[in-house]
């Protein structure tokens, strides 16, 4: 049963929100530096400058994606009957999210 693609989207899915939810309290400190320190965010912004923060932004957009599609995905399973085409397009879901966050990283770099 851990073969099926379906499994795999499934867990694909738990893992990117998890990811997001723990990257969550670092965007929430971020903004806040906004409000209360100016310069620790300046700092901030240098530092995301740096090529490995682009990667891990590209990576969390494709996260993010990612989620957004298997959300589709949960919905379609449960409002609709699951058929072979609805299996291709899911995997298409998960081609337009690497498209999306191919495109952010691209523009990032």
């Amino acid at each position: 049963m851990r073969r099926h693609p379906l499994w795999l989207a499934h867990l694909l899915h738990r893992i990117s929100g998890l990811a997001l939810a723990l990257f969550l309290p670092v965007h929430f400190w971020v903004l806040s530096l906004a409000i209360r320190d100016t310069d620790g965010l300046n700092r901030f912004l240098t530092f995301t400058d740096l090529p490995g923060v682009k990667l891990a932004e590209f990576g969390l957009v494709f996260l993010l994606a990612v989620h957004m599609a298997g959300g589709l995905r949960l919905m379609a399973l449960e409002h609709l009957g699951w058929t072979t085409r609805q299996k291709s397009l899911a995997a298409g879901a998960v081609g337009v999210a690497v498209l999306i966050s191919g495109t952010f990283f691209l523009k990032a770099i």
